[in-house]
């Protein structure tokens, strides 16, 4: 019940770490598997950091059997001394936000922990955190219970465990259920980091342990060819065009490394970093890059005669289609878009990006014409196809253009207001005709589909924009499409808030979401780097006791639950799909917004998101036959 009174003692103020507790999104993305890992990243990242500052060699992740994380490096171990504000420096750094050695250039010329709440933000999502230092001849040791120091305290200092000639940190959390969706560490996605993170650092070591399982999983992290390495394991079974392209330099104190490759598929991609941190958003560094790049192209074509005087000019798209690129930056003080750091915005990492990349590469091009000519080749294929493509994308799209309301499909609904309205796409004439008798017609739109639409992975773009369902969807959604020959998308133009693939809960269900997203990721990634895309889940069965209320089960599980709680005698009612509930069942199950279940579509890792969508939906067999036995234990639905 809400208090009609506001005054003076309305006002709360969280004390410490109840901040970090109370709003986690706000420190670590989400609570999700993706902010569950973030908080092995942020740790590591501070070692990383040591490592950058010249003093750590070695970093080692382990996931143990009670479900909680080690991290150890062998850098200078944190400060364990009397700070001005009267306690051990270390417990300042797991206690306070913003507290840390990273804001000036004092201790660490780059860091990628440059807001100072990483160690505290772990500390605070911690069932406990256990921490040991090395340092000044002794080991120090200190804990915490959900952000609270336990650890009493030897005349104001840590207690000294023991002597040791060695220096560094070690530190184990155990992720709390009470903030966390689901507490396992995802091994895929931490190990595809970890290993990001040695390319990125040619002369660190990182060790990965899984022990959770009944053997021990190892893997010994160790790329001395750096940015190379790492496109070449990027474009690993890929034809490629030409050797990797290597540069590095410095400017205004900004260094900069690059490598790229061209390969023989129409696919961008580019990653950037910024000390080290993944910028899955990119950002200026990026920016800076592939307009330089852009440029440099364009220029030597006309040099080289290749583009006449009457030619336009190859867009940033024609020069990029085939390439794959990873952009690293050491800043000395980063601004980030959110805690997270997805996206970079200093204007003088552009700035830096472009004067190294401009001098570098062309100093390379001018000594290897022999490459320079198959990146050209490579723009002026992609050009053709583009123009080509726009034809044809404007006979599909313009002459048998239909209006948004008027196509024979789409049921719209009444509202306008796009951060309202959300559109449910439904396999088949039956489910879609439930579903629009169910829907709240004010702010719920239909959109059903015939069975399977085609598999993006395998088609070319003119059967992709020839297929009718997937034109239905374009214009449906009103934000156009991304492709390998330009970019017509504009994410403000979405009239949906929510797009919700609704799908039978059976394995040809399952396929057709998996057809939806891979389309969706393939050719309008932002609906889904923007939180936009969602999967209903509707329930597997219905369970009716002789007493008692009804209840629905959403999973195997579910009903093995209702089981063992249920003594009495029940009838289960099995749904095969969603065209057999009626539309009361369906809106109270999986439309109605106060009662359904939705899983919001988010991407992890798109480095590895990219390589896992080619595999199981390409044309090779045999790398999909081997990652669904080993990733069958985990084919569970998070919900």
């Amino acid at each position: 019940m809400i208090n009609n009174t506001y005054d003076a003692d309305s006002i709360s103020v969280l004390e410490g770490l109840e901040a970090v507790r109370k709003r986690p999104g706000m420190y670590i993305g989400s609570v999700s598997t993706k902010g569950l890992n973030h908080l092995i990243h942020e740790i590591v990242d501070n070692s990383v950091d040591e490592h950058l500052a010249g003093f750590c060699s070695r970093i080692e992740v382990y996931l143990e059997k009670d479900g909680s994380c080690t991290v150890i490096d062998d850098g200078r171990g944190i400060p364990v001394g009397m700070h001005a504000k009267g306690v051990p420096a270390e417990r300042l750094v797991f206690t306070t936000l913003h507290a840390g050695g990273k804001f000036d250039d004092t201790v660490y010329k780059t860091s990628g922990g440059l807001h100072g709440v990483g160690s505290s933000v772990v500390n605070a999502l911690s069932v406990y955190l256990d921490i040991e230092i090395s340092r000044d001849g002794y080991v120090h040791h200190d804990r915490y219970e959900r952000g609270i120091p336990v650890q009493e305290l030897s005349d104001g200092l840590l207690p000294k465990v023991q002597k040791t000639k060695e220096t560094g940190t070690k530190i184990r959390f155990l992720p709390d259920p009470e903030i966390f969706e689901k507490t396992a560490f995802k091994a895929e996605e931490v190990k595809s980091r970890l290993h990001e993170t040695a390319y990125l650092n040619p002369e660190l070591t990182i060790v990965f342990e899984d022990r959770r399982g009944q053997e021990t999983e190892r893997i010994v992290y160790q790329e001395p060819d750096g940015l190379v390495g790492f496109v070449k394991e990027l474009n690993h079974s890929q034809e490629t065009v030409h050797d990797v392209v290597h540069f590095k330099g410095e400017s205004e104190h900004i260094a900069v490394e690059g490598a790229f490759q061209y390969i023989n598929e129409f696919h961008e991609n580019v990653l950037g970093f910024c000390n080290n941190i993944y910028n899955a958003e990119g950002g200026t560094h990026i920016t800076g890059f592939k307009t330089i790049f852009t440029t440099i192209i364009n220029n030597y074509a006309r040099e080289l005669g290749i583009l006449k005087e009457k030619d336009a000019n190859f867009t940033g798209a024609d020069v990029r289609n085939g390439m794959t690129a990873v952009i690293s930056i050491k800043h000395p003080d980063p601004r980030f878009e959110g805690q997270t750091k997805t996206k970079l915005d200093n204007q003088d990492a552009s700035k830096a990006a472009s004067k190294v990349a401009g001098e570098e590469i062309q100093r390379y091009f001018d000594r290897n014409l022999d490459t320079l000519k198959a990146v050209i080749g490579c723009a002026e294929k992609a050009a053709k196809i583009r123009k080509s493509e726009e034809r044809a994308k404007t006979n599909l799209l313009a002459k048998q253009k239909f209006s948004f309301d008027s196509n024979g499909k789409l049921a719209n609904c009444e509202s306008r207001d796009a951060s309202r309205c959300e559109i449910f796409i439904v396999e088949g004439d039956s489910a879609g005709g439930s579903a629009k008798t169910a829907r709240n017609r004010t702010y719920q739109a239909i959109l059903p589909i015939r069975g399977k639409i085609l598999n993006v992975e395998k088609a070319s773009i003119d059967k992709v924009l020839a297929n009718a369902e997937i034109k239905t969807m374009i214009n449906a959604f009103g934000c156009g499409f991304s492709e390998g020959y330009g970019n017509d998308f504009d994410i403000t133009k979405l009239r949906y808030d929510k797009i919700i693939i609704m799908a039978d809960a059976d394995v040809d269900g399952a396929h057709i979401s998996t057809l939806l997203l891979t389309l969706f990721y393939r050719f309008m990634p932002e609906l889904i780097y923007e939180g936009h895309v969602y999967i209903a889940m509707p329930p597997l069965y219905k369970a009716m006791p002789s007493r008692g209320k009804e209840e629905y089960l959403y999973d195997d599980r579910a009903l093995e639950t209702y089981r063992k709680k249920h003594t009495g005698v029940f009838t289960l009612q099995r749904y095969k799909g969603l065209g057999e509930m009626d539309s009361e069942q369906l809106w109270e199950t999986t439309m109605d917004p106060e009662s359904r279940r939705l899983k919001q579509v988010e991407i992890e890792d798109a480095r590895l998101a990219s390589s896992v969508t080619e595999m199981l939906m390409g044309t090779e067999v045999p790398p999909r036959r081997q990652f669904i036995y080993e990733n069958a234990v985990d084919a569970e639905l998070d919900i």
